[in-house]
């Protein structure tokens, strides 16, 4: 490792110790995989992509899970401390973590401690024992509800696979011990925590504290709350409330995503724009109560690419853009948006990023709701920079304001703008 890279971690160090990276509230990540990725040589396609990451202004980018895993995908894990994968070899990771680091973008591993599919049978003939492999464990490693002689579930089960039991000390021991590994030996800087609904909140406050990531965001993806089939309440508070109530069982320490936001944003598009108003006149999501710890998005892997579980309506892509690219929260931009769905929609989300930057809009800025009807939505953020979403017609009404960037059914407009090279307001 190089004088550069060495300075890069140090920085790194810093910002934990002083929770500079939530404090700041500056980042924009990126999901830098779909479902489909493992069927590439895909560690050395992102080699090749980092520097344009970084000139658009990605703080971080989340990797699939690269330790050997069951499934091609990397989310049935069974050798942690192997990172050959179906995406490529550990020396290809290595080197990708290497290029990144010197771009000044962070690395986020995707941690999958749920479950873990083990290599041997044990009790009651289940593949629920860990031999010959790094981090041994036996049957007491898992979850009585899942086959294994641990305790019960500390939270939803995962079928088909022994879930991990965390209460166990030693089980704890070895997992600190391989985050530790992952950034300290491998490099990664941030974590993400899989179907985090699966144990206890307590636990990933642990071992952030022990391993010391720089940010770290949780998948805690709850339903939301439907009068009928295909009828989402306008109210989702409760819903909300239950990824609030997991940070907060963090410390805090862990941001989540902000699965309302997609929920509601989505049906929104459906000439419901009204939607994007709370009753209290907030946001509706996680970003309008706690939104330094809310990690906006569009689609991922699981609710978009070839599985589709619960996609974003792919005719109002920028619009949800426009939205969590210029509101508080910290926004998320997914792969296939930004490589595989042409020029035109890349451009435009680099615009918006460029716009965001500008304006230095972070995860607390202020909004200020001025429109919330059927077609039409409109916001003042941070009062610097001013947002129109949907087919009604709106523009500011003050002479301040100039237009930023625009697109089919959005737009936004700054006051000071960067992008124009003078203050054109107060």
């Amino acid at each position: 490792m190089g004088y550069f890279d060495n300075w890069f971690e140090k920085r790194q160090e810093a910002a934990f110790a002083d929770g500079g990276v939530i404090r700041a509230g500056r980042e924009i990540l990126f999901q830098g995989f779909n479902w489909e990725s493992h069927k590439n040589d895909w560690w050395s396609n992102l080699e090749k992509k980092v520097p344009e990451l970084a000139d658009s202004g990605f703080t971080s980018v989340w990797l699939p899970p690269a330790t050997h895993s069951f499934s091609p995908e990397g989310y049935l894990p069974q050798n942690l401390y192997s990172l050959d994968s179906a995406y490529g070899s550990e020396h290809q990771l290595r080197t990708l973590l290497q290029k990144l680091a010197q771009h000044k973008i962070r690395a986020m591993a995707d941690i999958v401690i749920n479950h873990r599919v083990g290599t041997s049978q044990g009790h009651g003939g289940a593949y629920n024992r860990f031999d010959g492999i790094p981090m041994p464990w036996d049957e007491h490693a898992i979850t009585s509800c899942s086959g294994g002689l641990g305790s019960q579930s500390t939270g939803c089960s995962f079928p088909g696979v022994p879930n991990i039991d965390h209460t166990q000390p030693f089980v704890r021991k070895d997992i600190v011990n391989w985050l530790k590994w992952l950034r300290e030996t491998i490099r990664f800087h941030d974590f993400r925590f899989d179907f985090a609904k699966g144990y206890d909140a307590k636990f990933v406050n642990e071992y952030i504290e022990q391993s010391k990531p720089i940010f770290s965001v949780g998948e805690y993806w709850d339903s939301c709350s439907y009068s009928s089939a295909d009828h989402l309440d306008y109210n989702q508070d409760n819903h909300r409330q239950r990824i609030i109530n997991w940070i907060d069982n963090t410390g805090g320490l862990c941001a989540a995503f902000d699965f309302t936001t997609k929920g509601i944003l989505q049906e929104a598009m459906k000439g419901e724009l009204w939607r994007l108003k709370d009753p209290q006149g907030k946001p509706p999501g996680v970003v309008g109560w706690w939104p330094s710890r809310a990690v906006t998005f569009i689609e991922n892997h699981d609710t978009g690419s070839t599985q589709g579980h619960w996609p974003f309506p792919s005719d109002h892509i920028m619009e949800g853009y426009a939205y969590i690219l210029t509101h508080p929260g910290i926004p998320t931009v997914f792969y296939d948006h930004f490589y595989d769905w042409g020029k035109s929609i890349h451009d435009q989300i680099v615009k918006l990023m460029d716009v965001r930057r500008n304006q230095d809009i972070h995860s607390r800025s202020s909004v200020r709701i001025l429109e919330s009807k059927s077609s039409l939505y409109a916001a003042i953020i941070g009062e610097k920079l001013c947002v129109k979403i949907g087919d009604g017609s709106w523009c500011p009404t003050d002479g301040e304001w100039k237009l930023a960037t625009s697109g089919t059914r959005y737009a936004a407009w700054c006051r000071y703008c960067a992008l124009f090279g003078k203050n054109i307001g107060s």
